[in-house]
């Protein structure tokens, strides 16, 4: 279901995922009561696209009435990259909302459009499922043949000595903040490795983040900037549209900041920021990869382990989508795969010196 006070927006949007065989447009409504209203009467609604500022209902007002009616619907906040929509998809998100994603204003060129649609369109696909229903009401659809899927492989776990790391390392993405939120808030004060995070989200939203962690978690959460040194007890995230490399050598490392081609269609990416920890830690590294889609960090994973590190994994129960992790649990390059409060045990279990 499209929820939009634009219609310019909706129909843009149609237009986007209209040609895509695997989604249905179900619903579309124009401010927040009227999206409730109609996923009351509607019942195959796998995933919301939802405006943040419109009248009569906004859309943050909105989230809790649409999870009571369907608690297990996923809702993607679309807002312009501002400040205030950035802190109020944040506060979306931390009320029951699943992701957010920046829309080009009505001013934006088309490569700002091709980068909305490319991620909704991957986004609405890893949310719902199979096909995923964001059909006009009262649209006859044909009963769906369910596919023969081969049976996934069998997971097999990465043993051998672990090393005391140096750093720790999490990647994530689709589901990170409400997963950052629950594993830093796990990890015990006494924790004061340096802490470096990729969370694949737009410019001025992964400054609001860091706010928001630092908050909720009791952890100073900050947002890298370049030419910064490395201290210890501190959280770094990396800025959206830039990559988070580390230079320099150990006890004397600083943060870089590059806008280098995306990797893995992301740019801030876990790759480029694993790989450069590599290279000043070699195998003294921690990485935990939490919810997301795609499969970034996995091939840095697969070189911090060749050094002789350690990778962690969300298992797929517990995340929003086990894309990325479920890459690094497939490789077979991960020492354990948790649910998500179980996590920061294992590594406060590492960092003191146990094997897991």
């Amino acid at each position: 279901m499209l929820v939009d006070d634009s219609a310019v927006v909706r129909g843009l949007i149609r237009r986007f995922v209209d040609p895509d065989p695997g989604i249905e447009i179900v619903a579309t409504a124009g401010n927040g009561e009227a999206a409730v209203a109609t996923l009351k009467r509607t019942d195959d609604v796998d995933v919301i696209v939802l405006d943040i500022e419109m009248p009569v209902m906004d859309g943050l007002t909105a989230i809790p009435l649409l999870l009571e009616v369907k608690p297990d619907v996923k809702i993607v906040m679309a807002s312009t990259l501002t400040e205030r929509n950035a802190d109020a998809s944040l506060r979306a998100i931390a009320a029951g909302a699943t992701e957010c994603v920046a829309k080009p204003s009505s001013g934006a060129g088309l490569s700002t459009a091709d980068d909305f649609k490319r991620e909704l369109i991957e986004m609405i696909h890893a949310l719902g499922g199979g096909t995923a229903r964001v059909r006009p009401a009262g649209a006859v659809v044909a009963p769906r043949p369910t596919p023969t899927a081969a049976p996934p492989a069998p997971i097999v776990l990465k043993a051998g000595p672990v090393k005391k790391p140096e750093v720790l390392v999490v990647g994530s993405s689709t589901g990170g903040p409400q997963a950052l939120t629950r594993f830093l808030s796990k990890i015990d004060a006494s924790m004061t490795l340096p802490i470096f995070i990729t969370q694949h989200m737009p410019a001025t939203f992964t400054a609001l983040l860091a706010k928001h962690l630092t908050r909720d978690t009791g952890r100073n959460v900050m947002e890298a900037s370049n030419g910064q040194r490395v201290e210890a007890n501190t959280a770094y995230l990396a800025p959206g549209n830039n990559h988070m490399l580390i230079e320099g050598t150990r006890g004397n490392a600083v943060i870089r900041l590059s806008q280098a081609p995306k990797v893995n269609f992301c740019r801030p990416s876990v790759d480029p920021m694993l790989e450069s920890l590599i290279d000043i830690y070699g195998g003294s590294l921690l990485t935990v990869i939490l919810t997301g889609m795609g499969s970034d960090g996995k091939n840095s994973c697969q070189k911090a382990v060749e050094a002789g590190g350690t990778v962690l994994a969300q298992d797929e129960a517990s995340s929003v989508v086990w894309g990325m992790p479920g890459a690094v649990a497939q490789a077979g390059i991960c020492r354990q795969i948790l649910d998500i409060d179980a996590l920061a045990p294992a590594v406060m279990r590492i960092v003191g010196g146990a094997a897991s």
